[in-house]
């Protein structure tokens, strides 16, 4: 009987850890940015934020992380996405969450390399003239 009672409440704490602080049901604040553009982001310490980017995979789009930011001031989480649709070429929103950390300030820059492949680099003058950077200024108060 003990055996089964130990059991029934490793279990419950598992099923209970595994909803709540997860960076895909907790996006935080959501900063939306896009190629070109620079956004200034203002937190609070301890204040759990997302970059949000348009992007569709289907037709080469997709975005990352040039860098990960001053960990002193934020420190990253995870990379989610949301699907717009459920059709082939629908698109979705990528998130890079974060949790901001003691005051200061930092630059966070994701890149979109547009039909890249696996290389950072565009390889051919279109995909130099789609690609470019989203920049977010982050100050943490």
């Amino acid at each position: 009987m003990i055996r089964r009672t130990a059991a029934a409440a490793m279990l419950a704490l598992l099923v209970a850890g595994c909803g709540g602080g997860s960076a895909v049901s907790d996006l935080g604040t959501v900063v939306k940015g896009a190629k070109g553009s620079t956004v200034r982001v203002e937190l609070r310490p301890g204040q759990r934020f997302s970059l949000a980017v348009a992007d569709n995979p289907s037709v080469g789009d997709n975005w990352d992380l040039v860098e990960v930011p001053d960990p002193k001031v934020a420190s990253f989480i995870s990379e989610e996405h949301e699907s717009k649709g459920e059709g082939v070429g629908a698109g979705r929103t990528t998130y890079f969450v974060f949790n901001s950390k003691r005051p200061g300030t930092t630059e966070i820059r994701l890149r979109n390399c547009w039909r890249c492949g696996q290389s950072t680099t565009p390889p051919n003058e279109e995909s130099r003239q789609q690609s470019g950077e989203a920049v977010f200024s982050v100050i943490v108060r």
